[in-house]
């Protein structure tokens, strides 16, 4: 009894001492840090950065950013504050750019003489959405990826899907034709539906019309498996952001949706991936029991040719192409909805030029696609005023670099604000308009204007041919057949959010007219 009485003395005296230690511990390990991280990249802090605290640096203005899923507004608020090339920190240092030349320039010479590659954070956040994705690849195991999807997303090679691009589209007019007037329609939901579908049908062989069954698996619930999809993107978000990978493990309600979106999505793309295997282990291409759709689609394609691909690699790929094929493309499409309504006299000459190609050519397909450049200019108009990924992406130095005379030490990750950069007075003159023009003038420097939104080099957006042939059709044939009015007005393209990718707050309500 003395003895432990003496015991819990002699703890008791010397717990101060603990505690005075383990303070002192804390102390030093913090100093340590704060010292090596000055001293590393000390380069860094002669360029411009937000207030920031003195412990967390800038986590806690970038966690509440994307909590109110405005990062991408963040990352261009401060490229308006410091200018074009500053630096923030979120427990490492994170150069953001806005040059449109300088981003180029940046991406493709350091990643192609591996100075840049995708940053760790990202490309986990990336593999964790489902498993190992091209997104979230460097080096070898991106290139087998990437070579073999390439053929399947060249502009020749779907040349052969414009019929289903265009029943697709066809399918949008039908209904809006049922609406108007005096109806309104959400047309950001309504892209989405339309670009799900497509993108379904090409990967996975599903028929772009609902009323058609699909036998090789679930059918395409659109509203289940778009939930589902910004469920895992807004996470991908959160995580390569600074949420650690590990809290999908609590118990908390983002936990729980997380897992349930991810177990909707394996089981309606399971079936399918299975069937696709046994195909490839049976070397058939025209089972029985199988559609000439789904014998033609990507999917069966790709894992036919691509033996280092199992059910867990293409579950996770089909669903970064489902991700990455929907959002982008119907976000761009409403955006540019909005600006034709906002900007009459080009609504009006678009009209003028979708008129005249129908009067040639008759309607949508590859000869009235080629006489369509001003539509294209639109599109690469609106994604210059919106560029729908801005903010989500990033890679990281693998050794010192120069940016712009800059010496960038190792470690840095390198950020860019598209939104900033497609907005520079200095690249596009008449920043602030809506200006389709600059992009045909070959008589001026708007021949070279950078084009950067599908990004550079080999790394290049997969599915830059897919975006622009879809967007092209869908608008054009809007055109063609009505002319509208934006319920809202400009707030629907000033009250913007991001989840992975930026997009209308309010869905983007129209009202459509059939023209005469």
């Amino acid at each position: 009894m003395f003895q432990k009485i003496a015991a819990q003395i002699a703890f008791s005296a010397s717990f101060p001492y603990f505690t005075v230690l383990s303070v002192t511990s804390i102390a030093v390990i913090l100093g340590l840090r704060w010292w090596k991280q000055k001293n590393t990249y000390k380069s860094l802090h002669s360029l411009p950065s937000p207030p920031r605290h003195w412990l967390l640096g800038n986590i806690p203005q970038v966690l509440a950013a994307v909590k109110q899923k405005k990062y991408f507004q963040l990352l261009f608020d401060w490229s308006q504050q410091l200018g074009p090339m500053y630096i923030f920190w979120t427990g490492y240092p994170v150069l953001v750019l806005s040059k449109p030349k300088v981003i180029e320039d940046t991406i493709v010479n350091g990643m192609r003489d591996g100075s840049l590659v995708r940053s760790q954070r990202v490309s986990k956040a990336w593999n964790d959405i489902s498993g190992p994705i091209l997104l979230g690849q460097n080096g070898a195991e991106w290139q087998w990826r990437r070579k073999a999807w390439n053929p399947e997303f060249s502009s020749s090679g779907l040349s052969k899907y414009v019929e289903i691009i265009s029943q697709a589209c066809e399918q949008v007019i039908e209904r809006l034709k049922e609406t108007a007037p005096p109806k309104e329609v959400q047309v950001d939901p309504l892209f989405v539906e339309l670009t799900m579908r497509v993108i379904s049908c090409l990967v996975l062989g599903i028929p772009v019309d609902k009323n058609s069954a699909s036998h090789e698996g679930p059918p395409l619930e659109v509203l289940k498996v778009y939930e589902a999809m910004a469920i895992v993107g807004y996470r991908f978000l959160r995580v390569a952001t600074g949420e650690k990978r590990w809290m999908k493990y609590l118990p908390t309600k983002n936990s729980r949706d997380y897992w349930a979106a991810r177990r909707y999505l394996e089981e309606f793309l399971t079936p399918r991936v299975d069937l696709a295997l046994q195909m490839r282990e049976q070397n058939k291409t025209d089972l029985a029991q199988v559609s000439p759709l789904f014998q033609e689609s990507m999917l069966v394609k790709i894992a036919a040719k691509e033996p280092k691909y199992n059910r867990e690699t293409l579950i996770a790929e089909v669903i970064e192409l489902l991700i990455a094929g929907t959002d982008t493309t119907a976000h761009t499409l409403s955006f540019a909805v909005a600006e034709l309504y906002l900007n009459q006299r080009v609504f009006q000459q678009a009209q003028a030029v979708v008129d005249q190609a129908w009067q040639s050519q008759g309607g949508v397909n590859i000869e009235t696609l080629k006489e369509l450049t001003y539509i294209r200019a639109i599109i690469k108009e609106t994604l210059r005023l919106y560029s729908v990924a801005s903010g989500s992406t990033s890679l990281e130095a693998q050794r010192d670099i120069v940016v712009e005379g800059k010496l960038i030490p190792r470690g840095t990750k390198v950020f860019w604000s598209m939104l900033a950069a497609g907005r520079d007075p200095e690249v596009y003159s008449q920043s602030e308009e809506f200006l389709p023009e600059r992009w045909l003038d070959k008589g001026t420097e708007s021949s070279s204007l950078p084009m950067i939104d599908f990004g550079s080099g080999s790394h290049r957006c997969l599915g830059e041919h897919l975006s622009m042939l879809e967007a092209t059709a869908m608008l054009a044939l809007l055109l063609r057949y009505f002319d509208w009015e934006l319920v809202n007005g400009r707030s629907s393209v000033q009250q913007l959010q991001q989840n992975l990718l930026i997009y209308p707050s309010d869905r983007m309500p129209v009202r459509f007219r059939l023209r005469k």
